[in-house]
């Protein structure tokens, strides 16, 4: 019995449809955990749907996606001097994020990044000038902007890659392709007929993978169920059940991600007082597990162990059998499961 990714194939694919149409010459990414399907799927899904060129996180992900994926292959992950040399061949594009990494990269395919809003890394208009000779010694593929999700400021995307592609024309660099990230689709088409002699390509990776929520499904299985009364103790630290009900063993722990939760940006009364409330609550052992039965989040009896989670299920509620499965609500970034379903 295990935790389960189910997959609605045919809608997940019309999904994915809808994006590439969107954005002609999109570019896939796949990092991190493959958006929860996993590098391998990925890349079969890119190849199935023909893309040209697939990004991935690091140079590590690229020396085993290479074996899926026969296309070219963008590593997001600006390079550095003295980072460790991994063996990978020459269909791998690199980013560079600074004119020192360009000259490091004698012959290579590089796509150079740009400062943009997000403050995180790329060449800043002042050494624009300096790429003249840098480039020189490489096989350029274009120019970047990472752009950011949100704009509480009220300034417009398109705006800030205009602006770069003025900098960049000022500084006679060749603009035949822009690498962008986090346009909308009608933002890009703007870009487009902007400036038709050059070529935008989104890298996408959650709006494509994840963007139907109803496409994809975790479940836990119950393995074991056990009845309890009020002030049994139980688990690994003794505790004492606060009523009678059900301990509920669902395949699913720390191993798989359950339990792990990135922090997260609140805006808003709202939002921040269940935040408080959460924390408050967590200070007394009460922690909401991402585990659903009978028309309820259900809260955790313990914190979950490697494999499993044990869940309380109070008496006025159904009892769980054996066997059943457990709707989960996980982040597909942070979870490993131990099966896919395709439906």
């Amino acid at each position: 019995m295990a935790l389960s990714l189910y997959v609605d194939t045919a809608r997940w694919r019309a999904h994915q449809k809808t994006v590439i149409d969107q954005f002609p010459g999109v570019i896939p990414v796949c990092k991190g955990n493959g958006y929860g399907f996993g590098h391998e799927r990925l890349a079969d899904e890119a190849a199935r749907f023909g893309a040209d060129m697939l990004a991935v996180g690091t140079t590590y992900e690229a020396a085993k996606i290479k074996d899926w994926f026969s296309g070219d292959l963008l590593v997001l992950t600006p390079f550095r001097r003295g980072e460790e040399p991994v063996p990978l061949p020459d269909r791998v594009i690199r980013s560079v994020s600074s004119v020192d990494g360009v000259h490091a990269l004698v012959g290579a395919r590089v796509v150079i990044e740009c400062m943009s809003s997000m403050k995180r890394h790329g060449v800043r208009e002042e050494e624009l000038p300096q790429l003249h000779s840098a480039i020189e010694d490489v096989r350029l593929e274009g120019f970047a902007l990472h752009l950011p999700l949100d704009r509480p400021d009220g300034t417009d995307a398109v705006e800030e890659v205009i602006g770069w592609m003025d900098r960049l024309r000022a500084a006679r660099l060749p603009l035949h392709t822009m690498f962008v990230s986090h346009l909308r689709a009608e933002e890009q088409a703007r870009l487009q007929q902007q400036f038709p002699q050059t070529r935008f390509r989104a890298r996408i990776g959650t709006r494509l993978w994840l963007g139907d929520h109803e496409a994809t499904e975790y479940r836990g299985a119950v393995l074991d169920v056990t009845r309890v009364a009020k002030g049994d103790r139980f688990g690994y630290r003794q505790q004492k059940a606060a009523s009678d009900g059900w301990l509920v063993v669902v395949a699913g722990g720390t191993s798989h991600g359950v339990g792990l939760e990135a922090p997260k940006a609140m805006h808003g009364v709202m939002p921040r007082a269940k935040g408080v409330a959460r924390a408050g609550l967590a200070t007394v052992n009460r922690n909401l597990s991402p585990f659903v039965w009978a028309g309820k989040q259900r809260w955790f009896a313990e914190p979950p162990h490697m494999q499993v989670s044990i869940l309380f299920v109070p008496s006025d509620a159904q009892e769980p059998r054996v066997g059943d499965e457990l709707v989960a609500h996980l982040r597909h970034t942070t979870t490993q499961f131990d099966r896919l379903v395709e439906r």
